[in-house]
């Protein structure tokens, strides 16, 4: 009776990982790849570029790449952001608007979308294009496996960074700095 509660009991964890350790392997581009280079000291970006397909957000410093990290997108990544709550990251040049530390993910720092084309675009198909599109790390209170979030696509709409990654992000760009997203 006892080898079978154990059995009964070891038999749902055996399937858990082999599930989680078959996600990993399946989708191995959405390993956190960051480089193992810390932040140089004193050096601020004076751009930041997006790559959605490739899922990298790299801050520059005159024209030459500084940091490299692998990001989260919207649940449905593919394409530009066209109204509020279609789940897409939006694709354009923008700028950090605002700097945001007590947010109810771990620190953000905001884009301006939508920019006037967002808006006039949104307003002839008579849609609103939605807002308040960040670049944030995980949610605050965390009840969850960090893995999830930083292994797919679960904003709506935002590019996520893990915790320590925003904090080393956050240090590094100022209101204002250009941010291009690509496809």
């Amino acid at each position: 009776m006892i080898k079978k509660l154990i059995l009964i009991s070891i038999i749902p964890c055996v399937l858990i990982l082999t599930g989680y350790f078959g996600y990993k392997k399946m989708y191995p581009q959405k390993e956190r790849l960051g480089i193992n280079v810390s932040f140089p000291e004193g050096i601020k970006t004076d751009s930041i570029i997006v790559d959605k397909s490739q899922r990298r957000m790299t801050l520059m410093n005159r024209r030459k790449e500084i940091k490299s990290y692998s990001i989260s997108l919207g649940k449905n990544p593919s394409g530009h952001k066209i109204q509020e709550g279609d789940k897409k990251t939006p694709e354009g040049t923008y700028v950090i608007d605002k700097k945001n530390p007590n947010s109810k993910y771990h620190f953000s720092l905001r884009i301006s979308y939508p920019n006037e084309n967002d808006k006039s675009y949104a307003e002839r198909i008579g849609v609103s294009p939605g807002g308040d599109i960040m670049v944030h790390g995980l949610p605050n209170n965390m009840n969850f496996i960090e893995d999830y979030y930083l292994n797919s696509d679960w904003t709506d709409g935002c590019i996520a960074v893990s915790n320590k990654e925003i904090e080393e992000i956050w240090t590094a760009v100022d209101e204002g700095t250009p941010i291009t997203i690509l496809p």
